[in-house]
């Protein structure tokens, strides 16, 4: 699984503010046991300074052996238990604080990534799709069919509800079992029809899995390699190769509306360098577009079509546009 290295490094600020947050709680106990019990502060003290004689024992240089200075600190201890029970509290009340208590709120475990900060990535994932202009709270929930007409379209040889219905379960499907064994999806269809409903309800469902997900529009992905490409002295270069690297890198590239962005010849060349790597990396990608095949053939490279034709299951979305029928029955 690809990690987003921004993000990633949010998720560690997060869990040193928790640290921080659980350290600062240790010492407000502290400080209320002590007040309450000199009893205990001596304990304490006395406990330290045995700490500091176990390192002098294992030198060799402590006046008395190991054994004799831990059946002391373990008298003290239990003492110390006993006495904070008597006050009223647990017995572990003075203990080190941890959210995690595999790692201790490290982050790392085994040299391995722990589930604690994994957690706080994938909120950092979705805190980052929630900020992108147009995704709010999509959910396949909220996708309703009754925008589609129950009438058949002969064209199409079914009515519209009939092939959303198909879509959507194909959506969800693809959500819900998302990994390296996924395939590459092509939406295809009008304007108003779904497809960025649909793919930001895959994206937020993928992200939340723990996957890294790039969801942008065709128009800005292609900026982020003209950024790299052709930055002047001066210019911040190191947002935009990072931007390209994490496109390329991604678990899933959402790449929306394609067709709306100029066409150059650094443009196609871009977009098929896009293509092709994901394809040979082996990363899935989900492009959606209001152009028709034939559309396609025509605007794009011979070698960007096959890919598209040969390596993506596409998936036609028909039907009205749903925003000019909302708009017609005053809904919006």
């Amino acid at each position: 699984m690809a990690i987003d290295g921004k993000l990633l490094a949010r998720a560690r600020d997060r869990l040193s503010e928790i640290r921080q947050q659980n350290q600062d709680e240790a010492l407000r106990r502290q400080s209320l046991i002590y007040s309450r019990s000199p009893k205990i502060k001596a304990l304490d003290s006395d406990l330290r300074a045995l700490m500091l004689e176990v390192g002098g024992a294992a030198l060799g240089s402590a006046g008395r052996g190991m054994d004799e200075i831990e059946a002391e600190s373990l008298e003290k201890q239990a003492r110390r238990a006993e006495e904070l029970v008597r006050l009223g509290y647990d017995s572990s009340y003075l203990d080190e604080i941890y959210s995690c208590k595999k790692c201790r709120d490290t982050g790392m475990l085994g040299g391995n990534i722990c589930s604690c900060l994994m957690e706080l990535y994938r909120l950092e994932q979705a805190k980052a799709l929630s900020d992108l202009p147009g995704l709010g709270g999509e959910s396949f929930d909220k996708f309703d069919l009754k925008w589609y007409s129950s009438a058949i379209d002969p064209a199409a040889g079914e009515s519209p509800r009939q092939r959303m219905e198909r879509i959507l379960a194909t959506c969800r499907a693809y959500a819900g079992s998302f990994g390296e064994n996924s395939v590459n999806l092509l939406f295809r269809g009008g304007t108003g029809l779904g497809k960025t409903f649909l793919s930001a309800c895959i994206a937020r469902a993928v992200s939340e899995k723990g996957f890294s997900v790039v969801y942008d529009s065709a128009l800005s992905i292609l900026e982020a390699f003209e950024a790299q490409k052709f930055y002047r002295p001066g210019e911040e270069i190191a947002d935009a190769a990072s931007r390209v690297r994490q496109i390329l890198s991604c678990d899933l590239m959402i790449l929306d509306d394609l067709g709306t962005e100029m066409l150059t010849s650094f443009s196609v060349s871009a977009l098929y360098n896009i293509i092709n790597t994901r394809l040979i990396r082996g990363k899935k990608t989900i492009i959606s577009t209001n152009l028709s095949p034939e559309e396609l053939r025509r605007r794009y490279s011979a070698q960007i079509v096959s890919r598209l034709e040969g390596e993506y299951l596409a998936l036609d979305f028909i039907g009205r546009d749903i925003r000019m029928l909302k708009k017609e029955q005053g809904v919006l």
